[in-house]
Formats: structure tokens, sequence, C-alpha cells
């Protein structure tokens, strides 16, 4: 784009940020607290068809009156609104993919100097965040987005339409891409366009990353889209593990922290077990070793005892044996919380 076009597209654009300015000082002086810019033109990263993007933090649900999107030329224009509790709320937090329309915001329109000091708190709690090293927090936001990618691939399993498939590949993608940024305690500071180049930046990526990133954009067939979002969510998974491996401290079991589980490991499973055998009751014994397997594994994460593996165990044609093991660990178990 040549000087001349950018300073043209930049007054038009200047233009329609006056119109917002002045409709919200005169229809909404109450309802709207910040105006700011966020996209393209804020990290200067904009062709002559780029769309404008304002962003509008409003106090009322009246406030919402102002937001629109609407066509000027070939031009979209998205002027929307969020109120603090939502999208502010969850950057603040690093809750959200959008952390850059809080951190890098540009302030163009305040209506009151609380709110600016209100903003100011939100940007200051996610700076703050991003601060730390990286750690259990960000590996713990990181895994949301893993579950949900897992969520999704079951998406791609589940159909064998072509785009429906292809749409459920792309969320797999989509959530670790994130959990990636949430992995490397950062965020995507431009637009879309710029994904991957910001990616290959990150100091802690699965190993031929972007072979196994475009593989999923790539993929032709069904079969070829189900292979390369297993391979992307593997990758990442794995990555997220020998993270949690290295940066989290895993607690130390004490008398305090262990008094009453195995107790509990009594009460609730060890009884069941026995009367499911008993009665020969397969569906029975599968639910009552779930429980048993989850609660070992809450107590593997809380209190840091040994991680049991009991389901490797379980045999529907050979239930006294699942017993018999099952038993063993109580046992086992015990010992740790001596």
């Amino acid at each position: 784009m040549d000087e001349m076009a950018k300073q043209r597209l930049l007054a038009k654009n200047k233009k329609i940020i006056e119109m917002v300015i002045e409709r919200a000082g005169r229809d909404f002086p109450e309802d709207i607290a910040i105006i700011g810019l966020t996209g393209s033109f804020r990290t200067e990263d904009f062709h002559e068809k780029s769309d404008l993007d304002l962003i509008i933090i409003n106090n009322t649900e009246r406030g919402w009156g102002i937001a629109s999107c609407f066509i000027l030329g070939d031009v979209g224009y998205d002027i929307y609104c969020t109120p603090w509790e939502t999208m502010i709320e969850a950057s603040a937090s690093l809750d959200s993919p959008m952390i850059s329309h809080l951190i890098d915001l540009e302030i163009l329109y305040c209506t009151k100097p609380e709110y600016m000091d209100k903003f100011n708190a939100y940007r200051q709690r996610a700076l703050d965040a991003l601060a730390k090293p990286v750690g259990e927090e960000c590996i713990h936001r990181a895994q949301k987005y893993i579950d949900i990618a897992k969520q999704e691939y079951a998406g791609t399993l589940l159909s064998d339409d072509v785009g429906t498939v292809r749409y459920a590949a792309g969320g797999v993608l989509y959530n670790l891409i994130n959990s990636l940024v949430s992995l490397n305690n950062t965020y995507f500071k431009r637009g879309i366009k710029r994904y991957l180049e910001e990616l290959a930046t990150l100091p802690y990526l699965p190993d031929d990353f972007e072979k196994t990133y475009m593989a999923v954009i790539t993929a032709g067939t069904v079969p070829e889209m189900r292979k390369a979002s297993y391979e992307m969510l593997k990758s990442v998974v794995g990555l997220s593990d020998r993270m949690y491996e290295t940066f989290v401290r895993r607690p130390v079991p004490t008398c305090d922290s262990l008094r009453g589980t195995y107790e509990e490991l009594w009460c609730n499973y060890r009884n069941k077990v026995i009367a499911s055998i008993e009665s020969n009751d397969t569906s029975y014994a599968f639910h009552v070793a779930l429980g048993a397997q989850a609660f070992l594994d809450e107590m593997a994460d809380n209190i840091g005892t040994r991680r049991f593996d009991l389901m490797r165990y379980f045999d529907a044609g050979n239930l006294p044996s699942f017993q018999k093991e099952f038993l063993h660990v109580m046992d086992e178990y015990l010992e740790e919380s001596r």
C-alpha cells in the first residue's frame, strides 16, 4: 500500500472513531466507560481492506446499544461491546485468547478517571501474571485448552462428513495453539495471520511442531484429518506432561495430609468391590473400579502418594482376579499412610 492510500485509510478511520466517541458522549454518557483500538490498526499490520476493531467497555445493559457492525465500501467495521466482567476479567486472569485486547488496547476515550484506574488494575493483573516464570499456574491454564481439544478430537471420530471432521480438526488445532501460548506464559500479540510466526518464537514447543501443525491444515481426507489431529494432540499432551514433571513440585505426603484417606478408600470402595464380585455384577464392579481409580489419582495429585494403575487389572472375564489386585493396592496404600 502506498503512503497516500495509507493516509486516506487512516483519515477514514479517524472520522469513524470521532463519530463513535461523539455518540458515546451524547447518547451513552453513563453507559460507556472506555473505547479503545485493537486489531491490525493497533499493531500497524494492516492492509487496504483491513477492518477497524474498536472495543467498547460498557457499564450497563443500555450501553450495548452503541455496538454496530457494518460495511463501508467493501470493508467491514466491527464496533463491539464487552462488560468488565466478561472478556476484560477473563483477559486479566489469562483465561482468554484475547489477552492483547486488554494489555495492548490503545485507549481512545474514557468517561471518568476512575474507569481508567479500573482498567489499569485489570491490565496490571495480567502483566503480573505474565511476569511469573513458567510453572504450575500456566500449565493448569493450558490444560483447560487441552481438555477442549480432546473433546474436539472426539468430533473428528463421530462423523464421516468431510466438512464436519475438518471443522472439528480445526477446533483441535485452535485450542492446542492456545494451550501452547499458555504453556509458555505469554499471549498472541497480533492477528490470526501471524499465529504461526508467533508460535515459532516460543521456547517450549513439541518436536517438529510446524510440520505437525500444517498437517492438520493440509489434510485432504477424513482419515488424514483424524491422524493429523491425533498427532497434534499427542505432541502437545506430551509436552505438557514433560513440563509438568519439570516445573511443578509434587506435594510430599504427610501424616496430616494422609489421615483418614485409607479409611475413605475402605469406606467407599472396598466392600463394594467385594459385593460386586460376589454377585458377579460386571457393570457394578466396573463403576466401582472407576471410582476407586479416580480417588487414587486424586490422592496422587493432591497429596503426593504413589500413582496406582488399578484399571489395568480390571478383567470382566475374571472378576476375582481384580478383587485380589484391588485388595493388594489397598495394602500398598496403607503402607504409604503409615
